[in-house]
C-alpha cells in the first residue's frame, strides 16, 4: 500500500472518530430545531467534510431570532489529531467588512460621521486622490479604492503595528475610476473606513468595536487575528494542493486590512451578530434597512451589495449575507431576515464553498 493511501485512510479514520465526537457533543446541547431537521443539517456537513476534505466545520444555526444549534465537526489541527469545539477559533475573512459597517452606520446615526463627506475629515493619513471619495461610496465598493493586486498582497506577511500605520500599504495608489461610475470589491477600502471610525470616535478601532458592538451583541471570543499573540483555540489554517492533497496554509499577516478582513471568532459569535441585527440591538430599523438596501452605480446599475452587506435572495425570501475568503479560512454569514433565520459556517481551509454549504442549510429550514 502507497503510503499516500496510507495518510488517506488514518485521515478519514481520525475524522470519522472527530464526527462522533462533535455529533455527539452538538446532540447533548439540545435545540429548537427538530431532529429531522438536525439530521437533515448533520448529513450536509457531513458530506461537505468528505467531498471538500475539509479539516474541520463550525455550525450556528440562527431560528425564531435565537440561537437554535451549534455543530462542529472534524479537527481544528490535523498535525495533533486536536478535535474542533464550538471555541475553536477560525479567521473571519471579510465578514469583518459587516462589523466595520455597522461601527460606520452608529457613529453616522449618532451624527458623529457624515456619510457623504471627503474621507479625509475623520482620516486625514489618507491622502486625498483625483476624485473625492466618501464613507458611503466606500461601504458599497463603489470608490474606485484598489483591491489585491497580486497573490502576494494576499498573504503578505508584513505586520502593522496600527491601522493608520496599514494604510502605508496601499494609499499612494491612485483610484481604479471615478468614485460612483462602477463596483470594485475593496479590502482596503474597509481599511479606510476603520480609520475614519477612529476619527469620529475618538477611539481605537478596535476599542471603539469591542465596546459598542462585541459587547452589545454578546460576542464573546472575537479579537484580532493577531499573528504574534497566543490565542486559546486558534484553528490551524489549510489548503488543498492541485492533486487535492490537503496541507498547512500560506503564512499570512492581517494586521493590514484589520476592518476589512483581520478579526477571529466563533461560529457562534457569528451567530450572535446575526441576532443583533434580527433584533435591531445595534441600529436603528431605519440605518438598517439602509444598510440592507443594494446600491447603484451613477447610471442606476444595481450591484447587488448594500452598506456593508451582500444583497440576494432564497426561496423568494430576501436574504443578508457576506462570505470570506484567505489563507486558511473559509467562512459565511447568512441571514433570512423575514424568517428570522441565519446560518454562520467557519471551514479552517481557504477556498472551501462554506457559502453553498450555509445556503444548503439554509433552503432546508426554510418552511
Amino acid at each position: 500500500m502507497s503510503s499516500r493511501i496510507v495518510k488517506l485512510v488514518l485521515f478519514l479514520f481520525l475524522m470519522f472518530a472527530a464526527l462522533l465526537f462533535t455529533a455527539a457533543a452538538a446532540l447533548a446541547q439540545g435545540s429548537s430545531l427538530t431532529p429531522t431537521q438536525i439530521h437533515t443539517v448533520e448529513r450536509a456537513v457531513t458530506a461537505f467534510l468528505s467531498q471538500e476534505h475539509a479539516p474541520s466545520v463550525s455550525v450556528a444555526i440562527v431560528k425564531d431570532g435565537k440561537l437554535a444549534w451549534t455543530g462542529v465537526y472534524g479537527f481544528s489541527d490535523l498535525e495533533n489529531s486536536v478535535p474542533a469545539k464550538t471555541s475553536t477559533m477560525y479567521r473571519l475573512a471579510s465578514i469583518s467588512k459587516p462589523i466595520t459597517a455597522t461601527a460606520v452606520m452608529q457613529l453616522a446615526e449618532a451624527g458623529k460621521l457624515d456619510l457623504d463627506a471627503p474621507v479625509q475629515k475623520y482620516c486625514p493619513a489618507y491622502p486625498a486622490k483625483q476624485w473625492p471619495i466618501t464613507a458611503r461610496e466606500l461601504l458599497g465598493h463603489l470608490a474606485g479604492v484598489r483591491h489585491y493586486k497580486h497573490p502576494e498582497e494576499w498573504r503578505s506577511t508584513q505586520h502593522y503595528a496600527s491601522l493608520v500605520e496599514s494604510l502605508d500599504f496601499f494609499k499612494a495608489d491612485p483610484l481604479d475610476f471615478e468614485p460612483g461610475t462602477r463596483f470594485q470589491y475593496s479590502t482596503f477600502g474597509f481599511s479606510i473606513l476603520g480609520c475614519e471610525v477612529e476619527g469620529a470616535s475618538g477611539m481605537q478601532f478596535m476599542d471603539y468595536v469591542q465596546q459598542k458592538i462585541f459587547t452589545a451583541a454578546g460576542m464573546e471570543h472575537i479579537q484580532t487575528d493577531d499573528t504574534f499573540a497566543m490565542i486559546p483555540n486558534r484553528a490551524r489554517g489549510y489548503r488543498k494542493t492541485a492533486k487535492g492533497d490537503v496541507i498547512n496554509t500560506y503564512l499570512a499577516d492581517t494586521s493590514n486590512k484589520i476592518p476589512g478582513g483581520g478579526m477571529i471568532s466563533t461560529a457562534t459569535d457569528l451567530a450572535n451578530f446575526a441576532i443583533a441585527n434580527l433584533q435591531g440591538t445595534l441600529t436603528t430599523p431605519a440605518t438598517r434597512e439602509k444598510m440592507w438596501t443594494a446600491q447603484t452605480t451613477r447610471d442606476g446599475k444595481a450591484t447587488g451589495y448594500g452598506l456593508g452587506w451582500g444583497i440576494g435572495a432564497l426561496k423568494g425570501h430576501k436574504e443578508i449575507s457576506h462570505s470570506g475568503g484567505q489563507p486558511g479560512t473559509s467562512t459565511e454569514l447568512a441571514l433570512l431576515p423575514d424568517l428570522n433565520l441565519a446560518a454562520a459556517v467557519m471551514v479552517n481551509m481557504e477556498e472551501a464553498p462554506a457559502t453553498d454549504l450555509a445556503t444548503e442549510i439554509l433552503t432546508h429550514l426554510v418552511p
